[in-house]
């Protein structure tokens, strides 16, 4: 990849740029809780974007996208946004980043990325954080801090997107470190990085190939369940600032004040909150299989109770528990995309042959394997 961006910058702009990159990521645990102000525990893995990057001395910004094969020009003002879709990441990054006082100055700028596209790894993260990573080195004597990098992402993805994300996917992006997950605090920002290293076993994604649109009106509707719950109990607790805040009891409270939907999804939440803890001190124990207990758990709440599964996803946990692999859940915002599993070595081929197998009978399609490593997030190449 490294070579043919450098390549097409090159062919484009006549010399050399500088290379940077990013991570895309998996979320062992803790999903949907991240704009509740709770824990998530993700970490950066082995695919991610990568870009080639030079000032060009004016204050218009050429990007090229590989994967696209379309260039996009726009300047640095808010009423030159791109029409591109993916041109308004790149452009969001720059934006987000003179709101807060960093200085952008015109770029070219050539990328590709090895992110699964729709299998809920965050491509659109990826994105952001070597751009943000990128401009803070080039532009900004790498002032701006790395939390910020974080928030301007996600500010990204607010102001320029349309989707109300969490701060997790971003933070995973900047962060991350080979063979580490990362427990944050989404409320105050504290986070506390944990060894991953289960000997014995390994972790795979089996991606449904069903498209996965984080835009969707359904995303947002769920967040705002989550408000509509925790505003109910702050009522009688005006200590709860985030629906992470409250004890499952404080919910029992307010059954009968919200809809039977806003109540089923704040029980996922506060359950979910709860399992990132059990997860981490499994881990200092060594205890994987507890860990993958708890994510069948978790898969359980986000397919039952917060209803972000599908037949697919459904399909691909239920065998798994049937197969003895140890922890199998959905993953991401959900409505299509990967399962994320937890397989013993010695069952991993069976279990893979099994899922490709049962699964293209049933759907009509193979789904993709991806096995991942828990890698390095934003930096200079």
């Amino acid at each position: 990849m490294k070579a043919k961006i450098q390549e097409k910058f090159e062919s484009l702009f006549g010399e050399e740029g500088i290379l940077y990159a990013s991570a895309g990521r998996i979320n062992l645990i803790g999903e949907h809780t991240d704009y509740n102000g709770g824990y998530v525990f993700p970490g950066a893995i082995n695919f991610g974007i990568m870009t080639a990057i030079k000032p060009n001395g004016t204050d218009k910004v050429k990007v090229y996208s590989l994967d696209f094969d379309q260039v996009s020009e726009f300047g640095l003002k808010e009423e030159d946004k791109p029409k591109e879709a993916w041109a308004c990441y790149v452009f969001g990054v720059c934006r987000e980043t003179i709101k807060r006082g960093g200085k952008v100055e015109g770029f070219n700028a050539v990328f590709a990325g090895d992110v699964p596209l729709g299998a809920g790894l965050s491509s659109s993260a990826a994105l952001e954080s070597t751009f943000a990573f990128a401009i803070n080195d080039l532009f900004n004597d790498n002032k701006i801090e790395k939390f910020e990098l974080a928030k301007i992402g996600q500010s990204t993805e607010h102001n320029y997107c349309g989707v109300k994300c969490g701060i997790m996917d971003q933070f995973a992006s900047i962060f991350g470190k080979e063979g580490s997950l990362i427990r944050l605090n989404c409320k105050t920002g504290e986070y506390k990085y944990f060894p991953f290293h289960p000997k014995g076993y390994k972790l795979v994604l089996i991606d449904s190939c069903v498209k996965h649109e984080l835009a969707s009106s359904a995303y947002n509707k769920r967040r705002e369940s989550c408000e509509r719950a925790a505003a109910a109990i702050r009522k009688n607790h005006p200590e709860v600032e985030f629906l992470s805040d409250a004890k499952r009891l404080w919910l029992d409270e307010v059954r009968s004040e919200i809809t039977e939907e806003d109540f089923l999804r704040a029980e996922y939440v506060i359950g979910e909150v709860q399992r990132v803890l059990d997860v981490c001190d499994a881990l200092e124990r060594d205890d994987y299989e507890t860990v993958g207990e708890m994510m069948y758990q978790t898969h359980f709440g986000l397919s039952r109770l917060y209803e972000v599964s599908c037949e697919e996803l459904d399909f691909l946990n239920k065998l798994a528990r049937k197969m003895d692999v140890s922890g199998s859940r959905v993953m991401g915002g959900g409505f299509g995309g990967c399962t994320i599993n937890l397989v013993k070595e010695e069952l991993y081929d069976n279990f893979i042959k099994a899922a490709v197998e049962k699964f293209t009978q049933k759907f009509g399609h193979a789904p993709k394997v991806y096995d991942v490593v828990i890698s390095d997030g934003a930096r200079k190449l």
